[in-house]
């Protein structure tokens, strides 16, 4: 007897913490392959992403324009005006506070490591045209707004918007697994066909946050490097990894209200300061200039790309494959950290601001610090994108003021680095919890240093290449997740709003009848 109530209470602890102990092995057989292995893995990533790039790159690019189309179809549909939350609820967030939220959680490190890197490597480098042209500058624009754009937004809205959705507004756990719960019902979406739904989008946010981590590492050594002489080496790097692990999950410990909003309000500041000192050491009539520029090549690249989904090329797989799996691979932990904070809005208020609010402010950053970057001497350019981690410092030192910028730009990084891992491992913790938004600080310990380990050892085994290729390989099966939660989602709205909206309609005709007679 004794032995049976035994067996049913590991049972019970088995399925309750079947995500959470799939988290931890994955874990643990990626870290002991990178030790005892490292060959093997690099090997066995870099195959698959050579498979999926040659045979799937058209998955990626459709997904990306069925989340865009998805969106703005719903910004305008007969849903626009639901809540998400109950008819009455209001935002728990100011409009500021909620744009500074997304902005820190969704795409930090990406910007800063890129905004200088990306433009000037297309102007010099630019696909089937001469380098450092005008018709460069005009790629270089056009392509850095597409991959920083709405696009990545996009994919972060339609996760985030069926997410908030179903938790505030119809009570279910915040949960990829609880999306599905319209197509397989309930029973199902809370057994184990659910848990490996929710399996799989714990280990595409690890990739996700690992690739931002892994690269967030690799500029910060780099800059400290170049500013202060600090060696380049792998000691550097676990250093900085174990601090900022240690930073981000003191934040995590304290909950959203606390630590993560007040980092989110610091970041947004010191990239604003950071921007507009951007501005004032730069040339602001080339910077309108390009902005026009490449806002023009990017409205025709935003439909002639999505169109094209059967693009293929090595070009394409380093550059719009690779951004494309990293914004899928991010998008769990983003949309998950989003959903949480935009309870009391309306559809059409949150596709407004997560879809466009964003996208805007990327698309000036890469103007700006591209503009920097494209004016800079070009042999300082030609030398700065061999190896990109470095190039934001070495156009940095070709302006006034470069080294204050240097140093805001290394802050802002450790600020970037903290809010994207503290975020992601609240996320995590809420997966793994099985939507309980109450996580332990154990288990947040226990997530981060997961994610510490597989940076590092993916960061030892393959560098910069092999952390990208983490986001692309794990985008693809989870990018299919999501496909069908729009599916789900759409089916839901018409199920239960529509059948609300036809019960006002006939209250409504009802009154004009009773007041007529």
């Amino acid at each position: 007897m004794i032995y049976k109530k035994e067996k049913n209470i590991n049972k019970k602890f088995l399925k309750d913490n079947i995500v959470y102990i799939s988290s931890i092995v994955f874990a643990i057989l990626v870290v002991v392959c990178g030790v005892f292995f490292r060959t093997s893995l690099e090997n066995g990533v870099n195959l698959v992403y050579s498979i999926i790039i040659d045979k799937f790159s058209w998955v990626y690019c459709g997904l990306m324009l069925i989340f865009f189309l998805f969106c703005i179809w719903i910004a305008f549909s007969k849903f626009k005006n639901v809540k998400l939350g109950d008819d009455d609820s209001k935002p728990e967030f100011s409009n500021l506070t909620w744009f500074c939220m997304l902005f820190s959680a969704g795409i930090g490190i990406g910007l800063v490591f890129w905004g200088v890197a990306e433009p000037l490597t297309h102007y010099i480098k630019p696909l089937n045209l001469q380098g450092a042209t005008p018709e460069a500058k005009e790629f270089a624009f056009t392509k850095s707004f597409l991959h920083m754009g709405i696009s990545a937004w996009a994919c972060y809205s339609v996760l985030a918007l069926a997410l908030a959705y179903m938790h505030f507004r119809r009570k279910k756990p915040i949960l990829i697994s609880s999306l599905l719960i319209p197509l397989i019902g309930e029973e199902r979406a809370n057994g184990m066909l659910g848990k490996i739904v929710d399996i799989f989008t714990v280990l595409a946010t690890m990739a996700g946050i690992v690739t931002s981590l892994g690269m967030g590492t690799l500029q910060v050594n780099s800059g400290l490097n170049y500013l202060f002489g600090v060696p380049d080496n792998n000691v550097v790097k676990i250093i900085i990894i174990s601090i900022i692990t240690v930073l981000f999950l003191i934040s995590a410990c304290t909950g959203v209200n606390k630590g993560i909003k007040i980092l989110s309000n610091t970041n947004m500041i010191l990239a604003g300061i950071f921007l507009v000192m951007a501005i004032i050491i730069g040339p602001f009539s080339d910077m309108f200039n390009n902005l026009i520029l490449g806002l023009k090549g990017y409205a025709v690249e935003l439909v002639t790309t999505n169109n094209n989904i059967f693009v293929k090329g090595e070009w394409y797989g380093k550059w719009t494959i690779f951004y494309w799996g990293w914004w899928i691979a991010w998008a769990p932990s983003v949309a998950i950290f989003i959903a949480r904070v935009s309870k009391g809005r309306t559809i059409k208020e949150f596709i407004r601001g997560v879809l466009f609010v964003p996208a805007g402010f990327c698309i000036i950053w890469m103007n700006v610090f591209g503009t920097l970057g494209i004016n800079a001497p070009l042999d300082v350019g030609m030398v700065a994108i061999e190896k990109v981690e470095t190039a934001l410092f070495m156009v940095f030192e070709t302006y006034q003021l470069g080294w204050i910028m240097s140093i805001i730009a290394v802050i802002l990084l450790f600020t970037f680095f903290i809010t994207s891992a503290d975020s992601a491992t609240y996320v995590l913790g809420m997966i793994t919890s099985n939507g309980n938004t109450e996580v332990k600080n154990s288990k947040k310990i226990v997530l981060g240093m997961m994610q510490a380990g597989i940076t590092i050892v993916l960061l030892f085994a393959g560098g910069l290449a092999m952390v990208q290729s983490a986001s692309i390989v794990m985008a693809l099966p989870f990018g299919i997740i999501m496909l069908i939660v729009i599916v789900a989602f759409t089916k839901e709205l018409y199920a239960v709003e529509g059948e609300s909206e036809s019960l006002k309609s006939k209250k409504i005709s009802v009154k004009k009848v009773e007041s007529q007679s």
